[in-house]
Formats: C-alpha cells, sequence, structure tokens
C-alpha cells in the first residue's frame, strides 16, 4: 500500500508530495528465474487497484498479464533475464509504459510507478479514489481507505455542480465534518471566515498546489483575494497535524489543501457567464492548448474572469479581475515541470467593521453604508479596500533511478492590502447619531482637521490611511526513495518574507494623512521546516508511518516612532528593532491497518506548533510587550477512525483529542472609545482541551439519488490551575452537521444542502463564555444540466441555484463594546450587557444565480 504524501504531503511536506513513476532497483537472486514488482498510485499517493500490468519481453514478444491488488501491488514471478517494457493501464488515468527495463542475473527488479488522471473530465480523481463503490464514485465528500489520519477529499464535481459559480474555499469546505463558515455579504463576495473543530483561522494552514499562504503578522488567510472557486480542483482537507513532511506555519489544527484543476489532455473552449441577486455578474473564460508539440510534450490551461456585484449589505459593491495560467512540460518520461501564475485584483467597500446592532435593528438586516449623507463615516466613498495580489511557482519533479525521486518548487507570492475607512463619533453612545442612515455630522473640516487627544496622544480622528503589505519568496523540496519496505522521504521548507504595515490617521476629506503613524512597522520573517519520516509497509496490510520535523522562525521588527498608541515617540530616536526566534520539536506517528479489501482502520499521534502573532514582538516606548518572548502554541493530538467503502454505502468515522498549550487568543477591539480600537490584542489563554466525535456518509439510493451526511459532536474546554471546568473555548459550536441529497444522472446534477451549526460562545479580552451564539442553518439548492456526450459542445452547462432557500436571518458573531464584567470576582467567567454599538456578523439574505457555459471541445464528434 504504497501512499505518498500526495495531496497532504502537498498539504505541506516542506515541498511538495514525494512520488512514483519509475526506476529499476536490483534485489537478491533467485535460482528459478527473477521476479518483477511494482507499486502502482496517482498523483496524490493514494493505491490504484485492479490496475493492468502487461510485462513484455522485447527479444522474444511473450507478454505476462498480472493485476494490482487491494493496496496498488503487482508480483510477475519467474521472469527470464531480458529487456522488458512494462504497460500500466487503468480506467480514469493515462496509460504508462516503462521501456526497455532490464532483468539480469535472475534477481529481483522493484518498479514504483505514478499515474496521472487521463483528462480534466470532472470527478476522474474522486473515482479512482472510489475503487468499485458507487456510493463513493458520486460523493460529495469521503475519506480515503489508505488514510492515516481524518481526512476529507472534496472532489471537482462537487465544486462545480453544487456550490455557486462565486464560491471562494470557505464555501467549498463548508462539505467537510465540524466546519462552518460564513460571509456576510453574499457567497464569494467579501472576506469568508471559516471555522473547523472550533479552530479559528490562523489555527490551521491553507495550501495551494503544497505551498502554504498566509499572512506575516498571524498565520491567518484572505478568502477573497487569492484562489477563488473557478480556480479549484479538488481540495485535500487533513483535519490532523499531519505526518512529519507536512510543513507550513500552524499545522497543528490541520491543512486545507486547495489543488489546482490537472492540464487537459486535449483543447477546449469554456465561456461562461453567471448573473444573480445583488446584480451580481460574473464573466468567465478558460481555454486549453491539450498536448501539443512535437511529441505532445507541453501543454496549458488559462482562466481569465471579471465580477462585479453590488452585495448583499447596502452599498458593499465589489469587483474582481483575475487570470491564472499552469503550464506543464514533460521533457521526458521521467521528469515533469509544471509552472503556475495567478494574479488578482480586487476593489470594494466594505468598511473595517461589520454593522452595529443599532443599525441592523434600525435600518434593516442588510445594511452596511450609505451614500446620502457624506458627513457620517458610514457614507461609502470613505470606505474601501485595493487590494491586487500574485502567486507563482515553478514545480520540477524528477525520478532518478533505484527508486529515487526529487521534488522541488520555488515560489513567490505578495499581498498588497491598501484600506482606508472612516471613524465613527467617539461620543456617539447610540450607534444612530441624530439622522436617518447613520447621519451623524462629524466628517466636517473643522472636526476631521483638528486633532484631538486621547489617553495621552494627539490623532486626527475622522479616518485611517492603513496598509498592510508583503511579498514572500520560498521553496519546498522532497527527496524520496521507494522500496518495496516503504517509502523514505527527506526534506526543507524554507520561506523569507518581508513585511509593511502601517495606520495613519487621516482627513477623509482631503485624504492628508497625519506626519506621524498611529504605528508604522516593517519586519522580516524566516521559516524553516526541515523534515525526515520513513512510511514503512509493514504487511500487505499494515502501514505505519513514523517521522520528526523542525519548526523554527525568526522575525526581525522594526517600529518607527509613532503618535503614541502604539509604541510613542522612543525618546527622539526614529525606530527601534527587536530580534526573536522560535523553535518547536514535532514528532509524528501514524498507522493504516487494511481490515478488508475495503475496510482499513487507523490511528495517529502527532505534535504542532504555530508561530505567535507578530505582536508579541512589539515595543512600548523602548521595551517589548512582553517581558520573554513566547514559545509559539503548541498542540499534541490523538486521534483515530476508520473508513469503510461498500458499493452504495461509505462510512468514514474518527474521534480526536486536541491539547493546546501556550495558546495566544486575539481579541477584536469594538469599542470606539478603548485605544486600542480598529486592532487586536492577543493574550495568552489558559490551555485547553478538544475532544470529540466526526462522522460522515453516502448512500446511494438508486435511479441517480444520493444522500449525504455529516455530523461532529464537539467539546472545546479551558485547563488549567483556577480555570473553572466546562469553560468553553470561543467560537466552538455543540455540533455541526451536514445533510444533502442529490440526483446525478442523465446529465442532471440536481442537489438540496443543508448546514446546521449548534450553538457556541464569544469572548471579550481575558473572560470567557460572556457572549451566547444560538444555533443556526442554512440550506441551498442547485439544478445544473450539463452535455457529457463527448461531442463537439461537451460541458456545456445550464445552472441555477438558491443560497439560503429559506432566507434564515441569524447572528453568527458578536464583537462587544461593553467590557466584560466578572461573575463572582472570577478570573475567567464574566458576563457582558449587550449595546447598539456590538458589533454583528449575520447571515447573507436568499440569493439566485444562474450560470450558462458552452463548451466547445474541436477534436471531439469527429
Amino acid at each position: 500500500m504504497i501512499r505518498i504524501p500526495g495531496r497532504r504531503s502537498f498539504a505541506w511536506t516542506g515541498t511538495a508530495t514525494a512520488i512514483l513513476a519509475a526506476s529499476s532497483l536490483l534485489m537478491a537472486q533467485t535460482a528459478t528465474g527473477g521476479s518483477i514488482t511494482g507499486s502502482v498510485m496517482d498523483a496524490h499517493g493514494n493505491a490504484i487497484q485492479k490496475a493492468e500490468v502487461h510485462i513484455r519481453n522485447r527479444a522474444t514478444g511473450t507478454d505476462q498479464q498480472v493485476v494490482t491488488d487491494d493496496q496498488g501491488r503487482f508480483y510477475a514471478t519467474g521472469v527470464a533475464d531480458g529487456s522488458y517494457d512494462i504497460t500500466i493501464s487503468a480506467q480514469g488515468f493515462q496509460s504508462v509504459t516503462q521501456s526497455q527495463v532490464s532483468l539480469n542475473g535472475g534477481k529481483s527488479l522493484h518498479v514504483p510507478v505514478q499515474m496521472k488522471v487521463a483528462s480534466s473530465s470532472e470527478n476522474v480523481e474522486v473515482r479512482a479514489l472510489a475503487g468499485d463503490s458507487l456510493a463513493a464514485q458520486e460523493g460529495l465528500s469521503q475519506g480515503s481507505l489508505d488514510t492515516e489520519a481524518p481526512k476529507s477529499e472534496i472532489g471537482s464535481k462537487f465544486i462545480r455542480e453544487f456550490t455557486p459559480p462565486t464560491s471562494d474555499y470557505t464555501e467549498i469546505i463548508q462539505i467537510a465534518p465540524g466546519t462552518f463558515s460564513y460571509n456576510s455579504n453574499g457567497i464569494g463576495l467579501g472576506q469568508g471566515t471559516t471555522y473547523f473543530r472550533g479552530f479559528p483561522d490562523g489555527d490551521y494552514d491553507i495550501t495551494w498546489d503544497g505551498i502554504p499562504f498566509d499572512d506575516t503578522n498571524t498565520p491567518t488567510h484572505h478568502s477573497w483575494a487569492f484562489f477563488p472557486g473557478l480556480w479549484i480542483g479538488s481540495v485535500d482537507f487533513d483535519r490532523s497535524p499531519g505526518t512529519a513532511s507536512t510543513i507550513g506555519p500552524s499545522t497543528f489544527g490541520g491543512s486545507i489543501n486547495l489543488i489546482s484543476p490537472d492540464v487537459p489532455q486535449e483543447q477546449s473552449i469554456q465561456p461562461q457567464v453567471s448573473y444573480g441577486s445583488f446584480n451580481t455578474l460574473l464573466i468567465d473564460g478558460k481555454y486549453s492548448t491539450g498536448m501539443i508539440g512535437p511529441g505532445k510534450k507541453i501543454g496549458l490551461t488559462l482562466d481569465v474572469h471579471r465580477m462585479t456585484s453590488d452585495g448583499f449589505e447596502t452599498y458593499n459593491t465589489q469587483e474582481r479581475d483575475g487570470g491564472d495560467i499552469k503550464v506543464l512540460y514533460n521533457p521526458s518520461d521521467k521528469t515533469t515541470i509544471t509552472g503556475y501564475s495567478g494574479v488578482i485584483r480586487l476593489y470594494n467597500n466594505t468598511p473595517n467593521n461589520p454593522p452595529l446592532r443599532a443599525q441592523v435593528e434600525n435600518y434593516g438586516w442588510n445594511y452596511l453604508l450609505q451614500k446620502n449623507d457624506p458627513t457620517s463615516a458610514f457614507y461609502q466613498p470613505y470606505n474601501y479596500y485595493s487590494v491586487p495580489t500574485d502567486f507563482e511557482y515553478v514545480g520540477v519533479r524528477s525520478f532518478l533511478g533505484r527508486g529515487w525521486m526529487i521534488d522541488a518548487k520555488p515560489y513567490t507570492y505578495s499581498y498588497n492590502n491598501a484600506q482606508y475607512y472612516a471613524n465613527d463619533n467617539p461620543n456617539d453612545t447610540t450607534g444612530l447619531a441624530t439622522g436617518p442612515n447613520s447621519s451623524t455630522g462629524f466628517i466636517t473640516e473643522a472636526n476631521c482637521s483638528t486633532p484631538k487627544t486621547k489617553k495621552g496622544y494627539s490623532y486626527l480622528p475622522c479616518a485611517v490611511d492603513k496598509l498592510n503589505s508583503y511579498r514572500k519568496y520560498g521553496e519546498t523540496a522532497t527527496a524520496s526513495q521507494i522500496s518495496k519496505y516503504g517509502v523514505f522521504r527527506t526534506g526543507l521548507w524554507y520561506e523569507w518574507a518581508t513585511t509593511n504595515r502601517y495606520q495613519f490617521p487621516s482627513n477623509p476629506l482631503t485624504h492628508e494623512d497625519q506626519a506621524l503613524p498611529n504605528f508604522h512597522e516593517r519586519f522580516y520573517t524566516n521559516s524553516y521546516n526541515p523534515f525526515i519520516e520513513y512510511e514503512w509497509h509493514a504487511t500487505k496490510r499494515l502501514t505505519i508511518t513514523a517521522g520528526d520535523k523542525e519548526a523554527y522562525y525568526t522575525m526581525n521588527l522594526t517600529q518607527y516612532a509613532d503618535d503614541g498608541k502604539t509604541v510613542g515617540k522612543l525618546n527622539g530616536a526614529t525606530s527601534i528593532t527587536s530580534f526573536g526566534g522560535f523553535g518547536s520539536n514535532l514528532p509524528s506517528a501514524e498507522g493504516n491497518y487494511r481490515i478488508l479489501r475495503n475496510w482499513s482502520a487507523y490511528a495517529q499521534f502527532g505534535k504542532g506548533a504555530e508561530i505567535p502573532p507578530s505582536s508579541t514582538f512589539d515595543v512600548a516606548g523602548g521595551g517589548q510587550e512582553v517581558s520573554q518572548l513566547p514559545k509559539p502554541t503548541q498542540t499534541t493530538t490523538y486521534q483515530a477512525g476508520t473508513v469503510l467503502k461498500t458499493n452504495r454505502f461509505t462510512l468514514d468515522a474518527d474521534v480526536f483529542r486536541v491539547k493546546f498549550q501556550n495558546n495566544y487568543i486575539s481579541l477584536a477591539v469594538a469599542n470606539p472609545n478603548n485605544p486600542a480600537y480598529d486592532n487586536n490584542e492577543y493574550y495568552l489563554g489558559p490551555d485547553s482541551i478538544t475532544k470529540g466525535f466526526e462522522a460522515e456518509t453516502n448512500v446511494a439510493v438508486g435511479y441517480g439519488f444520493h444522500v449525504y451526511a455529516n455530523g461532529t459532536v464537539n467539546k472545546a474546554t479551558y485547563t488549567g490551575t483556577g480555570v473553572p471546568s466546562n469553560l468553553y473555548v470561543a467560537d466552538t459550536p455543540s455540533y455541526t452537521q451536514s445533510l444533502a441529497v442529490t440526483y446525478q444522472d442523465h446529465g442532471f446534477d440536481v442537489g438540496v444542502i443543508e448546514k446546521r451549526v449548534g450553538d457556541h460562545y464569544n469572548d471579550n479580552g481575558s473572560f470567557h463564555n460572556q457572549v451566547y451564539d444560538p444555533a443556526f442553518s442554512n440550506v441551498n439548492l442547485m439544478l445544473n444540466y450539463t452535455i457529457r456526450k463527448h461531442s463537439f459542445f461537451d460541458e456545456s452547462k445550464i445552472g441555477f441555484s438558491i443560497n439560503n432557500l429559506f432566507n434564515d436571518e441569524s447572528i453568527l458573531d458578536v464583537a462587544s463594546s461593553n467590557g466584560a464584567t466578572a461573575v463572582n470576582g472570577s478570573s475567567y467567567i464574566a458576563t457582558t450587557a449587550a449595546s447598539p454599538l456590538d458589533q454583528l456578523s449575520l447571515t447573507s439574505g436568499r440569493s439566485y444565480m444562474v450560470t450558462f457555459r458552452m463548451g466547445i471541445f474541436p477534436n471531439r464528434g469527429k
């Protein structure tokens, strides 16, 4: 059962996925002839069952045929010395031929082989993962029989047919167990927020084709800025620290591994247009050359799009232009070179904070901004983002012989968030001021050009000019060796990043910034993840993987003198610099046992760490914010599970226990009278333990009907000296569940999908459990018809979707304006009274979208 850390390693092996494709290794001599054995896997290291292997003697023409077993292995014995061509074929995959393989002296030869999907036809990878199981072939999300940790594989068919075209990854991954996300402006129309197992963004990694991407001040992510759903081919959602070869700055919660589509083997043109609620228009065009040139060794696929929308929330408009290109070049049968580039240009009018409780109650569920009163902080032209991003890599994978393979991927990406937003009147305690639509009379030349004094520092009160900009350079590199005993891997992820961040008080009427900022910092970050691991194939049924990884990070931070809000004037100095390094040793061990051909069990132990936020390096008046730089947040995870795939039924289930230590908790300061308003404050929370049960199942009912369901029972509580028992960690729902009924046949893909999320709490400062959020649910409807007849117009489609079918209106998250009041003198438990200035994150209203796509395949139907 050879399984190279496909998408999981891609999920971050500090470099890509160590993997296969052929070379020879001479083994012990036998008296009765030699033998040829091998291991056949897909691009993600999953065993390919029932692949046909033809071993043809080049001199005599004799052909010996064998078939791979449940672990993707084949065995041919009694093979005479000579030169052989070995051809492997399997449904849904390109045939692979190893030419002129020599067998001498009656020895044994081991041939590892990697197979690629046959085309870009949807769901072919999921079909390979599913094997003979009808339920798995049409499953919306499922685990692998070879997995060693709780994982959900989300295929291209779910992404294309059961999510709207505007979706980002937050909407796609909602189908996985234990996960919930929301976007108050509509699907894909703003920055989405995701939690799973109660882990907030920043407690897990997200990768693109195996490369981690995240912010530099905290390892958080931006769903609207890098990789829209149009570009995502599949998702490997690993809810574990992974193996030692899983890399990134915050793997301990898990890894959401976004995977770009393969470069198709044939030419196609696919223009598409979608239009829907909130005047949302998406125009997209995709072109693939197919494999072209001498020997058909090169091909590319290109996608460009433009999306505009008014948004569900009032005047929360968005414009996005983007394009990506992926090039595949096979200079030889042993080397593959892949190049990728994606560019986004985003502009929108989202303000810095969600709507206030008073605004929602008085102006409507969808209130955010207005265009009537330029004296108000909620006037649309005063609030906007401009966010260009780019992401590039070159991947080289080469097979060196004797089972060795190298996989290297240098990359670079950048994020440049230039934001401008207005501040409300700090004396407004109602959230409404004196007029309709949040008019205040506050934004006037007299107010905005006159400095105010607060907590001993002086500042312009009306607006903020803000920048968060970084550029990263890095590389992942893995060397692996495949033998009949298992797979050895070693490698390194290294990344260097430079960051420039500031906030300048500003006058929104003139756009003139004050001389000194609220803060201004530049810093450099180095990230190192060297690793080593071995995947031992102990028996045909048992695989054990063990390894070790060192996670080490350094940060060199320069802070410039400011107006007093953060570090002050530094006694006349221009700037002050601090430096620190963080290190954690992270061992892991996991195993998979194949109980039956279609039933496996697994168990995992892993340790994880997360680099602390850059604010722990902050200085105040020349001294560090904290007396001693803290260790990275650390976790210890134990989990076990099982995967079963029958013809009409699949089941994945797991139990888990995660211990958090040194957990830094962020607090969005919502009170405008707090000098830290508009910032995040960090405090060291107590240890916590998260434990629970997860399960997902697919059932093939018959006649094209399928039922998918998942559910979690989750409990996360703080623990430690002086911490009361049963004190819940913020944003950890008591349960989540999904239920989907689909019809998938005769070109139709129809689905009704419900997501329900249990009640949970929000925190405020160092106190806990004082803000309660009730349970909520969302139901989506999808109806699509696609031509799938191997014709000239294949993949032509008409689709219709409804999001939030029952127009549910729920409060999903609350940032409290009032301070916490301790309960009975407790250091942890508090209550917080509701305030009209509370910031609310809400469900977006019901929306509709219709999609037309034309598929043009010039070489089909001839």
